[in-house]
């Protein structure tokens, strides 16, 4: 400090106003840059947390439709007219001629497979290092429509038999649904929902920066025979 007062006396005895103005300048900027005036400046960009905001834009997709399938299915059922009983000590099953009743219903069912988003939080979602796994909520199968082709249905009833019941085509329609339920494994509508639920929230995530390639999507376990009445809407397949 000594120094620049010596520096300033000189400067004031031997100078103009104008050189003092420039000189007291050139001071100024010196004292600033040494008490460390220099703003620092980082490269680095601040970090933003994307995943809650995954989140939200993942809960917007609801009830995520991934799959549909058209079921066709042909119910049969045929049955004889006996007379069971005993004579002489002696049982006896014969069969009528002329008793027996054959029907062939052919059917449709419309199925589809849903994810529901609508409880999405970030405990489904897994980061490790720049990847990112997103793990569906168990997706869910439903029957949105039934129906039978009345026109189709063939019939044989022999002379000694009833006609078939509007109340005997309801049980066999019922039987036909339950098979439809039992085809669904083999259907692949369960991976193909996870397919499809993937080409939705991909391009979603991408746009939040994640390169595809370190994108995962996947269901919490891989869903056997056992676990499919927890993963049919009942309400649908009760009506």
């Amino acid at each position: 400090m000594t120094f620049f007062c010596y520096l300033w006396a000189i400067i004031r005895n031997n100078m103009n106003r104008k050189s003092i103005v420039q000189v007291i300048t050139v001071i100024t900027l010196l004292l600033f840059s040494a008490c460390g005036g220099k703003e620092k400046t980082s490269d680095q960009s601040p970090v933003i947390d994307t995943i809650p905001m995954m989140v939200m834009q993942i809960q917007k997709c609801a009830k995520l439709y991934t799959a549909e399938y058209q079921v066709h299915k042909i119910v049969t059922h045929d049955d004889q007219m006996k007379l069971k009983g005993t004579f002489l000590q002696k049982e006896f099953d014969i069969t009528l001629p002329m008793g027996e009743r054959k029907i062939a219903i052919p059917m449709t069912a419309s199925l589809k497979a849903y994810i529901d988003f609508s409880d999405f939080s970030e405990k489904n979602i897994r980061k490790r290092g720049d990847k990112i796994e997103i793990i569906l909520p168990d997706p869910k199968v439903e029957m949105t429509s039934s129906k039978i082709n009345h026109k189709e249905i063939k019939r044989h009833v022999s002379l000694l038999r009833n006609n078939f019941s509007d109340e005997e085509l309801s049980i066999y329609e019922k039987q036909g649904r339950a098979a439809i339920i039992n085809d669904i494994p083999k259907m692949g509508i369960i991976h193909m929902a996870q397919e499809n639920a993937a080409n939705t929230l991909i391009p979603m995530i991408e746009q939040m920066g994640y390169p595809q390639d370190k994108i995962t999507i996947t269901f919490r376990k891989k869903y056997t025979i056992s676990d499919l009445p927890a993963l049919l809407d009942q309400k649908t397949f009760a009506r």
